[in-house]
């Protein structure tokens, strides 16, 4: 179950959480992480980003904390960045893509909550991963649907993610 606190921007940006928290509009949101099946998804993603950044002209991070404005702050899961590693240690330009992997806390609103803000920040896409059911869901400013190729895609960067790897 989520928690939220009130304190400010300030406060927030000076405090460390573990995990870390996200913030919104005050409030000090915690995040649902920590399980076995989120964490194998997200390493695996992680390795298999880190093999081909050089090839993709990417930068990768997992949980990096990102603005969205002055009072909203959320912690993707990973972070995607089309180009050379940015020098921010807190990520204020849109990544190319964010990915939110499902832990069993999820919930449908609250992630489709986070995947809106993401797309209206200017990301080009979000990847949503659930380890239990292995599924994965694109969305994108023009449109949302379920994975049924077997692979993650973009384009302008083009990144292939074969999810049986990931799931694996």
């Amino acid at each position: 179950m989520a928690i939220a606190t009130q304190i400010t921007v300030e406060e927030y940006l000076r405090t460390s959480f573990d995990p870390d928290c996200e913030y919104v509009d005050g409030e000090v949101v915690e995040r649902n992480v920590g399980k076995k099946s989120h964490s194998k998804v997200q390493i695996n993603l992680m390795i298999y980003l880190k093999a081909h950044e050089a090839e993709w002209g990417v930068f990768s991070l997992q949980e990096w904390r990102l603005r969205l404005s002055e009072h909203h702050y959320r912690v993707p899961d990973v972070c995607i960045v089309a180009g050379p590693e940015p020098d921010d240690e807190i990520l204020c330009t849109p990544p190319f893509v964010c990915v939110e992997v499902l832990s069993p806390e999820d919930r449908l609103n609250r992630v489709q909550i986070k995947v809106g803000n993401y797309l209206a920040h200017g990301v080009k896409y979000v990847w949503v991963l659930d380890p239990k059911t292995k599924r994965a869901f694109v969305y994108t400013d023009q449109e949302a649907h379920e994975l049924a190729s077997g692979f993650l895609r973009t384009e302008n960067p083009a990144i292939e993610i074969p999810l049986a790897e990931i799931f694996e």
